[in-house]
């Protein structure tokens, strides 16, 4: 019997199948903002409070399209995602109480945050691993154009506030391949945008938290 494909974007993008590509960099983006929170986090002046609230709710957007958009298209199409995706909701409730406690220490001006930045960092690397080793083989079975299809509700059901941030947030420190597969996949008018306008305010954003 064969043995199963294990797809995993915490070694980069090469080995994943290129329609993976945006769902991955979106976790790759989580990982590297949680390192970002974890190495602020002993010298937090209140800086970055606003890179961290637009942060939290790229994740709770992302999670929450996942629950009530992705999820549900997903168990259309393969019948045996069903209880998979019951487990990962839990996750994501797991996930929200580790960004609240971030955002209560952050609200006291750091107290705390040492000790939330790292729970935090640990709870979302686990889920996210667990995630793709289920998701991951699904998108697979679905194959390219069934699963973009998709991604594309999942995109159009970000509100204003994530999708100004979204793209310049995914394509931080990204690969330039992987980030022309996947501008290959926005319209022309909005990949325009994201690379001038809305990547010159995110910038400004990040130096709150970089400085």
């Amino acid at each position: 019997m064969p043995t199963p494909k294990t797809w995993s974007s915490e070694q980069g993008l090469r080995s994943l199948p290129p329609h993976f590509h945006g769902f991955a960099l979106m976790h790759i983006a989580m990982r590297r903002d949680a390192a970002r929170l974890r190495a602020a986090a002993p010298r937090w002046r209140g800086t970055g409070d606003e890179w961290w609230q637009r942060f939290r709710e790229v994740i709770e957007w992302h999670h929450t399209s996942e629950d009530d958009v992705l999820w549900p298209g997903l168990r259309r199409k393969d019948a045996d995602f069903d209880a998979q995706a019951r487990e990962l909701h839990d996750d994501h409730e797991e996930l929200d109480r580790a960004m609240a406690a971030v955002s209560t220490a952050v609200t006291h001006g750091g107290a705390g945050l040492v000790q939330a930045a790292a729970h935090f960092e640990s709870v979302l690397h686990d889920h996210l691993r667990d995630e793709e080793q289920v998701v991951f083989p699904v998108f697979d079975r679905l194959g390219e154009r069934a699963y973009l299809a998709e991604e594309r509700k999942v995109v159009s059901s970000a509100p204003r506030r994530v999708m100004t941030y979204l793209q310049p947030w995914m394509f931080d420190g990204a690969e330039r391949s992987s980030v022309a597969h996947v501008s290959a996949t926005i319209p022309p008018p909005v990949r325009l945008l994201g690379a001038t306008v809305l990547r010159r305010r995110y910038e400004r954003t990040l130096k709150g938290i970089l400085t």
